[in-house]
């Protein structure tokens, strides 16, 4: 589902960029709390990326998907653009907890203004939030035969506090750029790395169909359920390694620069006397083996919360990306502790570049391609 069109027209309609012509290239931006990763992919019908960035965020600039200094953000924005020389059209994810995802069975409607309709009044008992003060968006996942014979539908729908997605784009344009799209960042980590055939809307087409869990592990954990390329759940948890990172820094008096590389140092997979003497380590390794803990709970809570639904389908293996994805011995920590497989991913097109870079790019690529799914 990318975000673009329906958000332009209902919130964002001067806001966005108006030209008619197709940029020749796409910019898909990923901004965390720490850092903000921008990847481009050209416009030529392929998934070619031709540029890349990544740039470090100071504290007290964002939190977890919220802006607290636009200005501050808009500066880092323009200098990551101009340095690493990226195009000025850019698709913008988003992932918080003022954004929530609901799967709504429907009655089969085929006019798009009247689906529109019905899923604005089932929002109103659906979503948590009034949406008067919401951009409300949705797509519809299938359509088909309910057990009692009626053709129905499945929606997914999409809602965001207005007011945190305007501060976004603020600070976009105030950096000079055009946001010609947005996304949830979930719905970019799907399109990232799930390489099994899209489901089609309407019958089957006799294929199997997994069922994944997509986790990417960042300054907060965004966690999508997923199959054939269309995501049946979403949730974001606020922990994530940047709360390990912060523990650290907080433990050790050293910058968050240090407690990040730090966990990289350090990670799970080493026995801690092989740190011997090198200061920080046992700290390092105390405060991940915590934040492991804390992060396969947040995982467990959101798998149950997946699993409450009607119809959930099991999940059949699971995928990490992200920056804690590359932390040695976090994922192999998070298999035992769900016991479910876990592949960690990094797209093909990123793979000559640096691991840890390629964990950090992944959902800002996904973003960049936009609706090619």
């Amino acid at each position: 589902m990318e975000w673009g069109t329906a958000v332009k027209r209902r919130l964002f309609h001067d806001q966005m960029l108006t030209t008619s012509k197709k940029p020749q290239s796409i910019v898909g931006l990923d901004i965390e709390t720490g850092s903000v990763a921008a990847t481009e992919v050209r416009n030529n019908g392929s998934r070619e990326v031709s540029r890349t960035g990544i740039a470090p965020l100071p504290a007290g600039v964002v939190n977890e998907g919220e802006v607290l200094d636009a200005e501050r953000l808009s500066q880092a924005l323009r200098d990551l653009f101009a340095q690493n020389k990226l195009g000025k059209s850019v698709r913008l994810g988003i992932a918080n907890q003022r954004v929530v995802v609901r799967t709504m069975q429907l009655p089969l409607i085929e006019d798009e203004d009247e689906i529109d309709t019905a899923v604005r009044f089932r929002a109103q008992d659906q979503i948590p939030m009034p949406l008067d003060q919401a951009v409300l968006d949705h797509r519809v996942i299938s359509r088909g035969t309910g057990p009692d014979g009626e053709r129905q539908m499945e929606v997914l729908a999409v809602a965001a506090r207005r007011d945190m997605v305007t501060s976004l784009l603020e600070a976009l344009r105030k950096a000079g750029l055009h946001p010609v799209g947005i996304d949830l960042s979930a719905f970019g980590m799907i399109r990232a790395l799930d390489v099994t055939p899209p489901l089609p809307v309407d019958g089957e087409n006799g294929q199997v169909q997994s069922t994944t869990l997509f986790c990417s592990l960042g300054d907060i954990t965004n966690l999508a359920v997923a199959r054939g390329g269309e995501c049946l759940f979403t949730r974001v948890a606020p922990f994530g390694i940047e709360s390990i990172a912060a523990r650290v820094a907080e433990r050790e008096g050293v910058p968050m620069d240090d407690a990040r590389d730090l966990l990289l140092d350090v990670g799970l997979e080493e026995p801690i006397d092989s740190f011997e003497g090198e200061p920080h380590a046992e700290a390092t390794r105390a405060s991940l083996e915590e934040g492991a803990s804390k992060l396969i709970d947040e995982l467990r809570l959101s798998l149950d919360f997946y699993r409450a639904q009607e119809d959930a389908a099991a999940i059949e293996q699971v995928v990490l990306c992200g920056p804690g994805s590359s932390i040695p011995g976090l994922p192999e920590r998070i298999q035992v502790g769900l016991g479910l497989g876990i592949e960690v991913m990094t797209p093909a097109a990123l793979r000559d570049l640096d691991d840890e870079d390629a964990a950090r790019l992944t959902v800002s690529y996904g973003l960049a391609l936009g609706g090619e799914r």
